[in-house]
């Protein structure tokens, strides 16, 4: 039965004989090397370097003798620790025996229970032709021009091409934009922008408020009130382009429409077999989690959430939000990944033991697959990425994935999986991913 805890503590003794040895071989060193006052160098006796330099020799002696037995100890005892082991209850008394604790974590030991033959359901995710006009429309959007409209007022669905100056309430920095386009009539243009523009014409002023909500996107205007003053530049209408086999050769290297919709469901076939290999894997590892119940040490599940509000920074960056602008509570918000990070180390060390007992590794032809399939996307040579991994220390990491999923698809093979209809096929909260 595996323990409650990972963590270990070992009360440990240095005799007092090998206490005093070290003492005198550090106190020797130190007369050997001191400068005191009234002696030359190496000459000072030991009794004085002893009682000048008693704080210093303590601190050497410690930092050689603790470590070493700490070490003899875990060897002894044939453990391995996943922490740096922590030294309290120290009891430090010349010609006394040095005594101890040491604390740390060690991985935890437990039956693999069973994990061939899963019962797993799937949604389905068949690519529709719905899907392939809803990615073309996409492309029209991407593609539409704005061409003016003259002699008439603003309208619903009218892009207002304005000059603003909004200035805070209670005051602080203002907004300005030379020029701007407002979808008017929008859902998501505010509303004070729709009904003061809609119906006004090139060359007008308007002057509104705007009261932004405690969660508006935007950090700078969430939860204030604006005053604008508006000039209005231009109105203009968007232009879709027409859906034919010049639309076709504008946006893709295709010559027809027909040959545009298959490279279109192509890709979108392309995404859809990663989501679905994704969430098949999330699954897995969800179903392994489920079947096994062990301890796990805590700076694991402490690193891993740490890995996990990484992984929210980066996304907030990639969208071109500044984390550190970003209204959140950073610390609550780490906190919350706790149950998700323990599931992740859990379906870790799950699978870890499973690639060991089936004898599943990665080979050399599998590294270099995915370090071409890397650097194909990246633009470097494969031997330049391989040293660039290797100098961050991540090629291991990238080994350690590629065994995990080499893993996944291997009990995959073996598992009952039943295609449901989307809606009832729940997704899993957990996965190390």
């Amino acid at each position: 039965m595996a323990e409650a805890s990972c963590r270990r503590e070992l009360e440990l003794e240095i005799p007092a004989e090998e206490v005093s040895k070290k003492i005198e071989s550090v106190a020797k060193e130190f007369a050997r090397l001191a400068t005191i006052p009234g002696f030359r160098r190496g000459k000072a006796p030991v009794s004085l370097i002893r009682r000048r330099f008693a704080e210093d020799i303590k601190g050497e002696v410690l930092q050689t003798l603790v470590p070493e037995r700490v070490e003899k100890a875990v060897a002894e005892q044939k453990l391995t620790p996943v922490s740096q082991p922590k030294v309290d209850k120290l009891d430090y008394n010349e010609g006394q025996p040095l005594k101890f604790r040491a604390v740390f974590e060690v991985m935890p030991e437990f039956e693999l229970g069973s994990y061939k033959g899963l019962e797993l359901e799937m949604p389905a995710m068949d690519i529709t032709e719905q899907d392939v006009e809803k990615a073309l429309e996409e492309m029209r959007e991407r593609a539409a021009t704005f061409a003016p409209a003259e002699g008439r007022a603003i309208q619903d669905g009218d892009f207002a091409q304005v000059k603003l100056l909004g200035s805070p309430e209670g005051g602080g920095d203002p907004l300005k934009a030379d020029s701007v386009l407002c979808h008017i009539g929008a859902e998501e243009t505010m509303e004070p922008f729709n009904t003061n523009l809609k119906g006004a014409n090139v060359g007008e002023h308007k002057n509104f408020d705007v009261e932004y909500p405690a969660d508006y996107p935007d950090p700078k205007l969430a939860g204030k009130k604006f005053h604008y003053a508006v000039e209005v530049l231009g109105i203009k209408v968007k232009k879709l382009p027409e859906l034919n086999d010049d639309f076709a050769k504008d946006v893709s290297d295709e010559k027809t429409l027909e040959e545009l919709k298959k490279k279109v469901r192509e890709g979108l076939e392309h995404e859809r077999d990663h989501r679905h290999k994704e969430l098949l894997h999330e699954k897995v590892l969800a179903e392994l989690v489920k079947k096994h119940d062990f301890p796990v040490p805590e700076s694991l599940v402490e690193h891993q959430m740490d890995v996990r509000l990484e992984r929210v920074v980066r996304s907030l960056a990639a969208q071109g939000v500044d984390p550190r602008a970003v209204n959140v509570d950073w610390v609550a918000l780490r906190r919350r990944q706790e149950d998700r990070a323990r599931d992740d180390v859990k379906a870790e060390l799950i699978i870890d033991q499973i690639a060991t007992k089936e004898n599943i590794d990665v080979s050399e032809e599998d590294v270099m697959r995915e370090l071409e399939h890397v650097a194909a996307h990246s633009g470097e040579s494969v031997e330049a990425l391989r040293a660039r991994l290797t100098k961050q220390g991540t090629l291991d990491r990238m080994k350690a994935k590629l065994r995990s999923d080499k893993t996944l698809e291997w009990i995959e093979q073996s598992a009952n999986i039943k295609t449901v209809a989307a809606a009832s096929a729940a997704t899993p909260q957990s996965g190390a991913r």
